[in-house]
């Protein structure tokens, strides 16, 4: 149904508005004068005893087109109380008169539907329907009541609106870490955000010499003050120094009084931030006289810079290793095969077609290999909860088509939220049970879990603040001398005849693991399986 317009049900004005505007739809969609005082009265009964006996009631005028020739006029009416039960007279006679009605009433919601067929369905079209709402939208007032219930309608609008722009500017303003007030020129105090609130031990009601002695070092106060004393006489900016009290210490903050202006320009209060500097502080002062640490400090910018140099030659190799290389290997592979398409299979053996081909795949997926080692990166990333059931999930989804070639069991324990990247995390399961699955000569089965760490497991920090992640397998093993090259880049225990990769699988899973301040290890022996451990910080 597409709606024309909505009229609330509160009393006696409203029915006569409902009934006019029920007679004006009719009328513009063409309606017969008869079916047009069928179909307004029948809505009026109804709304008569939505008033009468209802709570919430809600009148919507609306089209409903069926089908390109099948359109009708439709009046819902909606209500907290079961209408019909409360006067059947009504809507027996509303339904002796219209014919199409309709009732219905669960979850405590009551919902009256009366429509009226239009008898000339084609004078309805989108333009047509369009211009009934515009009609409606822009209808001078019927009565004085209506107009003022307009104007109340708006009203009420517009403070939602305000409303919520100013729930949305108090969350704004909690969320960020920084301390935040608003101050009016007579010093109080009308508004501190909650990160400033749970930073004072007293409340700050007053912006004045003894109420910021509270909480500003003795020596910054004056500085402060006299800074708002300008701000106020010049209605300008103020920004300065101050050490906050926290605990029993004083933290170096970066004090700011910014005039709050309204829309028309003016303004009669101020914000006040207070921003922490206290690392930034520290470096400057110990900096300050400090020639050897200056020294380091130029080495370590120019290291940096250098770093940064060597970083974007590296993401041009990327550049260059995703397209630049892929694109011929695709082209000689491209033209083996067409080669190929008029060669007998002996002479495909005479020429090496088949070794070519492989060569030039093995290379292709070195490349890609190599690439999704560089992508993992080691700067500070903003970590996310993830759900590593979620992970899983996709991860199997991913290998259903080698699960399903192998016949493969795989046992699956609830398992953890934790702090990461989830991609990431994704490629770390993935290729961890890729290998179970392809290092394995028998049906493989493979158990991921999760479970408390082993107590002689050597962790940097108390072992309770990690989650451990086992996925053990039946696979072929390998000898525990390996332990110390299985990580590396470009190890392979097997020939490639035996066994495809390129040996970057597991660098990348260690290179994961260390980008999420984890841990990495495994316990092995041929012919009977291998199970990795795989240890994440809780936080």
């Amino acid at each position: 149904m597409k709606e024309i317009i909505q009229i609330n049900l509160d009393n006696e004005m409203d029915l006569i508005l409902a009934h006019k505007r029920c007679m004006k739809i009719a009328e513009m969609c063409g309606m017969p004068s008869s079916f047009q005082t069928r179909f307004s009265t029948a809505v009026s009964e109804i709304a008569r005893c939505s008033i009468a006996k209802g709570t919430d009631s809600l009148l919507v005028l609306g089209i409903n087109i069926i089908k390109a020739t099948q359109k009708e006029i439709v009046a819902v009416i909606t209500d907290t109380v079961d209408l019909k039960s409360c006067s059947p007279e009504a809507f027996n006679y509303a339904s002796k008169i219209s014919g199409h009605i309709e009732y219905s009433y669960a979850n405590n919601q009551s919902v009256t539907k009366i429509s009226q067929p239009v008898t000339a369905p084609g004078l309805l079209s989108e333009t047509k329907i369009k211009s009934l709402i515009d009609y409606f939208k822009f209808e001078p007032p019927l009565s004085p009541y209506d107009e003022i219930r307009k104007k109340n309608i708006e009203l009420i609008a517009l403070s939602e609106k305000l409303a919520e722009s100013e729930n949305k500017y108090k969350r704004l303003a909690n969320t960020i870490p920084v301390l935040i007030c608003v101050v009016n020129e007579r010093n109080n105090v009308l508004l501190v955000n909650e990160s400033l609130e749970n930073y004072l031990s007293l409340p700050l009601l007053i912006f004045d010499k003894k109420t910021l002695g509270n909480f500003v070092h003795s020596q910054d106060i004056e500085e402060i003050l006299e800074g708002w004393n300008k701000a106020k006489q010049n209605k300008s900016d103020y920004i300065g120094e101050a050490r906050i009290k926290k605990g029993q210490d004083y933290i170096w903050h970066l004090v700011s009084i910014i005039p709050n202006k309204a829309e028309d320009g003016s303004f009669t209060s101020w914000l006040v931030y207070f921003v922490d500097i206290n690392a930034q502080k520290m470096i400057v002062e110990t900096l300050k006289d400090n020639t050897e640490l200056k020294a380091i400090q130029r080495e370590l910018e120019s290291a940096n810079s250098k770093l940064r140099f060597k970083n974007k030659e590296l993401e041009q190799f990327a550049y260059i290793a995703s397209h630049d290389l892929q694109e011929p290997l695709r082209k000689i592979m491209i033209m083996l095969s067409r080669a190929g398409e008029h060669l007998s299979e002996d002479q495909k053996k005479k020429y090496y077609f088949d070794r070519i081909t492989l060569a030039a795949g093995r290379l292709s997926n070195l490349i890609t290999d190599v690439l999704n080692y560089s992508r993992i990166e080691n700067k500070e990333q903003y970590f996310e909860p993830v759900d590593l059931n979620d992970v899983l999930q996709e991860v199997l989804a991913d290998l259903s088509m080698v699960i399903e070639e192998k016949n493969a069991i795989i046992n699956v324990n609830p398992l953890p939220v934790v702090p990461g990247l989830d991609t990431q995390l994704r490629q770390l399961f993935y290729n961890l049970i890729n290998n179970a699955l392809k290092f394995n000569t028998s049906l493989p089965t493979v158990t991921v879990s999760y479970e408390d760490v082993p107590k002689d497991v050597n962790l940097v920090t108390s072992a309770e603040n990690y989650h451990v992640i086992s996925i053990a397998d039946n696979g072929i093993g390998m000898d525990s001398k390996y332990s110390e090259r299985i990580f590396d880049m470009f190890q392979r225990l097997h020939e490639r005849d035996q066994y495809g990769g390129n040996g970057i699988g597991l660098a990348l899973c260690r290179r994961i693991i260390e980008n999420h301040n984890g841990m990495i290890n495994f316990s092995s022996k041929p012919g009977e399986g291998t199970t990795f451990w795989i240890y994440l910080p809780k936080k």
